[in-house]
């Protein structure tokens, strides 16, 4: 573009602009008056005039007001609606009232589905008035009556068409459908109704009392590992299950609750959430902290939670310059830098800022409630979410911020790490998640293993007749029993590939079909990491690798807890395999990286509050833990105990190997003659020193280097003693020491 024309350009530019910059002062009172009106001021004064026309509107229709526009007006609504008049005029102090609520805050949110509603039932009524004062006819009309032309109309033709009965038939539902649109209640309100109603005619059942007969065994006898059976069942017929009408065969049908626990074994649920009028402040705090600091935006939206509230902004625009432009959008990054100012404006323990909220275009700030609110276990197996979970293992988590029940499938996971600081609510949330299991799956169906170095936490399971054995406190037998489940696995792979099947569940299909014993899930609960890192770091860390690596496809789960997420216990290689994590309150960010790999565990607020972080999600989701009460606990454990024809064996699958009638076929099987007679000679001095090494094998047994390292193989083998961890040490002994040659004080 040349240079002249560039200029003529430039100064018709100036031209246009220059009547805006000496605008009269009318021109721009007229401007500045119309901004104010558009605003929020402007609003809430037409909000009060709508108020106030309604209520005039009202008083005339009564005959207590009079006026040539009003008393036309009311005569047109008087003829189009009939008795529907009054409706429409407490339609407009309604409306006034509800954007004058709105504006106090924030800018009203119009919705079809209220209007829509509100509209069919309107008419419906009009119609169906019209319909049972038909006699009338058109002098219900000319009297002001009835439903006015527009029932008339829509009655008429409706009964000369279908004829009366019909008529009724119709437009009954047609208003109870626009009614339920107006008050926004879908078909899981109303089923949740009719199940309450239920629940009242029904009379709740005592804790201990079973709701239904058990369901029998469908297999003879689980066999977990060749020359280990669990504790067989004599065989039954299988009922044949009565067909619901309601069932579909295309859909799969979720998992069977006869012969499971009633949910009334456990405690009701509480009331969510903060009162409106604390939301109302919050909000007012929000937007006015950040007005203060020159940062505009609003809450558009609340989420209500069982311990926070989350509010969502919606950032607004910095206007600069004299006609009010937009100049600026709020940063969302300027929002999360005043975490702390919001916290000590709104006087709470911590603030916590998720921005933005995925899926959705707010900027979320957690809130914690005056009071929170307790969630039991109850409420979310109730929960439609827990209902449409179909996998066995799945598990009740807690209630989101918005309150919804938040619910996982264990066998999906496949693997669990918890972690957080002492009196977070760990023990509490594996308790609660061993509850939830049990629910659902029978003995025949799901083995656990508890270790529990603490003692007193999971020791409350013993008598569930889903353990494979006692709850493992000491550290020693919990190596072994880590060292069992990598045999039990290798030993299911061998099934497996026997019959060509990719799963556990595969398998069990396979042995079924073939009348063969199936192979029950094992899920094995740890609720201290730390304490077995201690002890022996290199090789828990190998166990537990190799089990998360291998496990999933034979059923084999892990659960891990820990209170010190620090690098030396929750090592790269562990959280490598533990995609799932669960985070509960942190010491510090430090500890919070270590667990989800980012910041925001150190924010909680402790008493169950968690953050969640699937093994699909980028971002986890803050949710508030289900808590189960030892009465609840015992009440369960007693229901199993009570239905139950499977108990708990005595001896436990892992320590069958070291009982004194089977170490003469373990040592006969490792060979005959001198070597036979050497191995029982080194298994004696292993068990008297408590640690051993092929240097001491071969000065005691006065035998050759070669002879010591093949007697120390054959019983790291048998597992009487551990791996080599570091060359020229000596080797730990895992088998307890003889009864006479244990010192005086261990007696």
């Amino acid at each position: 573009m040349p240079a002249s024309a560039r200029a003529k350009s430039s100064r018709r530019r100036t031209a246009r602009q220059k009547p805006q910059a000496t605008a009269s002062p009318w021109r721009r009172a007229g401007r500045y008056l119309w901004n104010n009106l558009r605003g929020p001021v402007g609003q809430q004064l037409a909000a009060v005039g709508l108020i106030l026309f309604g209520l005039l509107l009202l008083f005339t229709l009564a005959g207590l007001n009079s006026g040539v526009l009003v008393s036309a007006f009311a005569r047109l609504l008087v003829f189009l609606f009939g008795w529907g008049a009054y409706l429409v005029a407490m339609l407009f102090v309604a409306l006034g009232l509800l954007w004058l609520r709105h504006l106090v805050h924030q800018p009203m949110v119009w919705r079809w589905r209220p209007i829509i509603g509100w509209e069919m039932s309107f008419v419906g009524l009009l119609a169906l008035t019209h319909t049972f004062l038909r006699r009338y006819g058109w002098y219900a009309v000319e009297g002001g009556r009835a439903g006015g032309v527009v029932g008339w109309a829509l009655s008429v033709f409706l009964t000369t068409a279908l004829g009366p009965l019909l008529t009724i038939l119709i437009l009954l539902p047609f208003t109870l459908i626009g009614l339920g649109l107006a008050f926004d209640l879908t078909g899981d309100d109303l089923r949740a109704f009719f199940r309450r109603l239920k629940q009242l005619r029904r009379p709740a059942a005592a804790p201990g009392t079973p709701a239904a007969p058990p369901a029998p065994p469908s297999e003879e006898v689980r066999q977990l590992s060749p020359g280990v059976a669990l504790s067989p069942t004599p065989a039954r017929r299988k009922r044949k299950p009565r067909r619901s009408r309601k069932s579909t065969p295309k859909r799969p049908a979720a998992p069977s609750t006869e012969g499971m626990p009633p949910l009334s074994l456990l405690h009701e649920a509480e009331p969510l959430g903060m009162v409106q009028e604390e939301i109302e402040r919050k909000k007012q705090i929000i937007e006015v902290t950040l007005e203060q600091f020159g940062l505009p935006a609003k809450v558009t939206e609340v989420r209500q939670g069982p311990t926070v509230t989350q509010f969502g902004l919606t950032p607004g625009y910095i206007s600069r310059g004299e006609n009010g432009e937009e100049m600026r959008k709020v940063r969302v990054n300027q929002i999360v830098a005043l975490k702390d100012d919001l916290a000590l404006a709104l006087a709470a323990r911590t603030v916590r800022m998720e921005a933005p909220v995925p899926g959705r275009a707010v900027v979320g700030v957690e809130v914690p409630n005056e009071q929170a609110t307790l969630i039991t276990l109850r409420h979310v197996l109730e929960s439609e979410a827990y209902r449409r979970c179909e996998a066995p293992l799945c598990i009740a988590i807690g209630l989101d911020v918005a309150g919804s029940a938040v619910v996982a499938d264990l066998g999906k996971m496949p693997h669990l790490l918890v972690a957080g600081t002492t009196g977070s609510g760990k023990s509490v949330f594996i308790k609660a998640m061993t509850v939830s299991l049990v629910m659902r799956n029978s003995p025949e169906q799901l083995r656990l293993i508890a270790i529990d170095p603490k003692i007193v936490e999971l020791s409350r399971l013993n008598g569930l007749p889903h353990l494979l054995g006692p709850a493992i406190t000491e550290l020693e037998k919990a190596l072994r029993v880590l060292r069992w489940a990598v045999v039990e696995m290798e030993n299911r792979y061998k099934k497996l590939a026997a019959v060509s099947a990719r799963h556990l569940d595969e398998y069990n299909r396979h042995a079924k079909r073939h009348g063969e014993p199936t192979l029950p899930r094992i899920v094995i609960l740890i609720d201290e990491l730390a304490d077995m890192m201690m002890l022996s770091p290199e090789e828990t860390e190998k166990l537990l690798t190799r089990l998360a690596q291998k496990a999933r496809a034979v059923g084999i789960h892990l659960v891990v807890a820990t209170q010190r997420p620090s690098t030396d216990v929750v090592t790269g290689l562990i959280k490598a395999n533990f995609p799932a994590r669960i985070s509960f309150a942190t010491a510090s960010q430090v500890d919070s990286r270590v667990v989800l790999d980012m910041p925001g565990a150190e924010s909680l607020l402790g008493q169950g509050d968690l953050l969640y972080l699937p093994p699909d999600a980028a971002r986890p989701r803050r949710i508030q833990g289900c808590y189960v009460t030892d009465e609840e606990l015992e009440a369960v454990i007693g229901w199993w105990e009570a239905h139950s024809e499977e108990p708990m064996p005595d001896s436990p699958p892992w320590e069958v190997s070291n009982e004194p009638e089977q170490r003469p076929q373990a040592l006969r099987l490792a060979g005959e003659g001198e070597d036979a007679d050497y191995l029982e000679r080194a298994i004696a001095l292993a068990r008297q020193k408590g640690s051993i090494s092929t240097s001491a094998i071969q000065r005691r047994l006065r035998i050759s280097y070669p002879r010591a390292a093949r007697l120390m193989e054959e019983m790291e083998r048998m597992g009487i003693v551990g791996p080599q961890e570091a060359a020229g040490r000596t080797r730990r002994v895992l088998l307890p020491p003889e009864e006479d040659d244990r010192p005086p004080w261990e007696e």
